[in-house]
């Protein structure tokens, strides 16, 4: 049975196994960069203001994920925004504290293990519950071939909040704009006996449970 760990790089021995990851799928399968070495910096023990996480099969890099703590929401004019109708800037601004998800992928080997990409979730979710924030936003490729759109948005429960034309990947395709509210999440599946759920929410429950009643309270 395979073996999947995921741990937080801050070593530079596992940012180089990150970075060779990035590069056999971003630019290499992808070709949306043209280079890895710039993607993840040298100094990341104590930066508060992202994450990378590293998921290993059996000690073999296998996936990245990074997180961006307080994304702008003052996107450049030219990547030709568009949101859902009723949703405006300032009213997602409004509904919590962002975190975005950003080089999330897993190498084409690996691709038939979702618990991978679970676990990373999963390593993700912990840290930014921990930390106070509320909501993740990421985007996805349309018509992408290996798109985590469906997942992200039956399993997760993702919300599709608006599109862009352009961004910083070399890629033709339409962005869509995903939000997920982390606790509604949760209150969602916490009780179900989905081993999809199990994986994502393991270990989670007294994290989840303190930052719901915080929330109630706050709520009045």
């Amino acid at each position: 049975m395979s073996s999947v760990t995921v741990l937080r790089i801050e070593r530079d021995s596992d940012r180089a196994s990150a970075l060779e990851v990035i590069r056999q799928v971003f630019c290499e399968e992808k070709n949306w960069l043209n280079t890895a070495q710039n993607q993840i910096p040298d100094e990341l023990a104590g930066n508060t203001g992202f994450s990378w996480f590293l998921a290993k099969v059996n000690g073999r890099p296998a996936g990245v994920l990074r997180l961006l703590y307080d994304p702008s929401f003052d996107l450049p004019e030219e990547y030709d925004v568009k949101f859902m109708p009723g949703i405006c800037v300032e009213k997602l601004k409004s509904a919590g504290r962002y975190v975005e998800i950003g080089r999330f992928m897993i190498l084409e080997e690996f691709r038939k293990k979702p618990i991978i990409a679970l676990k990373l979730m999963r390593a993700a979710t912990e840290e930014v519950i921990e930390r106070d924030y509320t909501h993740f936003i990421t985007d996805v490729f349309e018509g992408e071939a290996h798109s985590p759109l469906n997942f992200h948005t039956r399993v997760l429960g993702f919300e599709v909040v608006g599109t862009h034309l352009f961004g910083e990947l070399n890629c033709s395709s339409t962005r869509i704009i995903l939000m997920l509210d982390i606790l509604k999440l949760y209150s969602r599946v916490k009780d179900s006996r989905s081993r999809i759920y199990g994986e994502l929410t393991e270990g989670l429950k007294g994290i989840f449970e303190r930052k719901a009643s915080l929330a109630k309270m706050a709520r009045g």
